[in-house]
């Protein structure tokens, strides 16, 4: 059996990664290490969880060089913050052990800091396009020494249009560069970049070509909108760690909160929230600490993650091939999987053209748990958040005033010490101004004296003297 040594991975490398309790390599990584190591091009197409990260990063850590501050000798591109993080996780500790620094930028996280990650000197750069074109742009950094660059995910970086920014980067570095790609699939704008970007690579093809679908069992179930929160928990409780999926982030929130209310710990992960918030989601799932993770689509291949039994489809995917980025969540290194598909009655045609397109044909039927498998479950509740109306009234937090003891005086409000001026107990007059033009009359009541025709420049109101005097010139 070929062991990393036979690879010609370091012994350093190899002490590492039996620490980490890895000590045979996958199908992927017997294929791709050794000429990694020799500085070949790779082209090399394998689905998610294949074990793509040590495949690339061993090789990629072997040959970096000692970089300048602001001047990284290797590159590593990814489509999404949460991949960029987890590649980062898996290299960091190998690099170490060799005297390199990894470092990941992405978007959503302060500029400050990973200007000083530059300025101290990067020898290893994980970065997304978006956030390294800005870096690129404001001076930052610099690729002119960069001659190794990875290419991770190149299919969903040509799905989510990054394609113009990835060549854009690959024209800022070395020319003379090692280029290794990944990627699931090798058509069309993968095709280009291969063709463009590449010298004589090696090609490598593990596994099939797409995402099977026969390591999953497929349910289709059919129910109203009001009953798919309820199902969905019932799910999680049956089948243990699931990723349900839903189309907005408002969706994903609102399971989120229903899940949690019925009592089952679970994480949010979508483009809304703050990047220390997505990881903090993405930590708690990957340690086991909650049992759900609700996610949009924008997160369905940034997702690694092992020992998912379940993935459920709460909003239906736009088409076959989103639906096989989210399926792709389970059934990973040759395991198994279970999909659920929550629909509604008008949604059966759109679901019947996916199911077309991804090669299955299951029929729709009413929610039936005896159907599914029988998983070993560890439940994890939720951490009750405090609620004042899950209290008892007599232990309510809120301040009622109209029940307070009438002889003790209202506490001041916002620091006053004293009452306000024109404060009356008693005729609550607070500040009250006079209307204006309201005149005072001490004779009311009598009839005012005549006064003589009124002068044009002036008023003549009655008892008022002098109104009409024209100064003299």
């Amino acid at each position: 059996m070929v062991s990393f040594s036979d690879l010609g991975v370091s012994r350093d490398l190899v002490r590492v990664l039996a620490s980490q309790g890895i000590n045979q390599p996958f199908e992927v990584q017997t294929e791709s290490i050794p000429d990694g190591m020799l500085g070949n091009d790779l082209c090399c197409r394998a689905p998610t969880g294949s074990g793509k990260t040590l495949a690339f990063g061993l090789p990629l850590i072997e040959r970096t060089r000692p970089a300048e501050p602001g001047f990284p000798t290797s590159l590593i591109l990814t489509p999404t913050r949460e991949l960029a993080e987890q590649i980062f996780q898996v290299l960091d500790p190998l690099s170490r052990e060799l005297g390199l620094f990894t470092y990941a930028v992405y978007g959503g996280v302060s500029y400050t800091k990973q200007f000083r990650a530059l300025e101290r000197g990067v020898d290893i750069l994980v970065a997304c396009p978006g956030r390294l074109i800005d870096l690129l742009e404001r001076g930052s950094i610099s690729l002119e020494d960069t001659d190794i660059v990875v290419l991770d995910e190149a299919d969903r970086m040509a799905d989510m249009g990054f394609m113009q920014p990835v060549c854009q980067i690959l024209d800022e570095c070395r020319i003379e560069r090692q280029t290794i790609l990944f990627s699931a699939t090798l058509d069309d704008e993968v095709a280009d970049l291969v063709r463009d970007y590449q010298t004589n690579p090696v090609t490598i093809e593990v596994g099939p070509k797409e995402v099977s679908m026969d390591s999953m069992t497929h349910y289709f179930w059919l129910m109203p909108n009001s009953k798919k929160s309820t199902i969905t928990s019932e799910i999680v409780r049956k089948c243990g760690r699931t990723i349900v999926f839903c189309r907005t982030r408002a969706g994903a929130d609102r399971v989120g909160d229903d899940l949690t209310y019925d009592g089952l710990a679970a994480q949010v992960l979508h483009g809304g929230l703050s990047q220390k918030q997505r990881d903090r989601a993405m930590a708690r799932f990957q340690h086991g600490e909650c049992m759900a993770l609700i996610a949009t689509d924008v997160a369905a291949r940034g997702i690694d993650v092992e020992g998912v039994n379940c993935v459920i489809h709460y909003d239906p995917p736009e088409n076959g091939k989103a639906y096989k980025h989210r399926s792709g969540r389970t059934a990973r290194g040759g395991s198994t999987g279970i999909i659920i598909s929550l629909i509604q009655k008008p949604q059966r045609k759109t679901v019947s053209k996916i199911q077309r397109e991804v090669g299955i044909n299951v029929e729709f039927t009413p929610p039936d748990f005896a159907q599914l498998p029988e998983f070993e479950v560890e439940f994890i509740g939720a951490q009750r958040r405090r609620s004042f109306g899950s209290r008892n009234r007599n232990e309510s937090n809120r301040k009622h005033y109209g029940n307070r003891n009438r002889s003790q005086p209202r506490k001041p409000v916002g620091g006053r010490t004293s009452k306000p001026k024109r404060f009356e107990d008693k005729k609550r007059v607070y500040n009250k101004k006079k209307p204006r033009n309201t005149h005072h009359r001490p004779n009311r009541g009598k009839k005012p004296e005549k006064s003589g025709p009124r002068q044009p420049g002036g008023r003549n109101r009655g008892g008022r003297k002098g109104n009409n005097r024209r100064r003299n010139n």
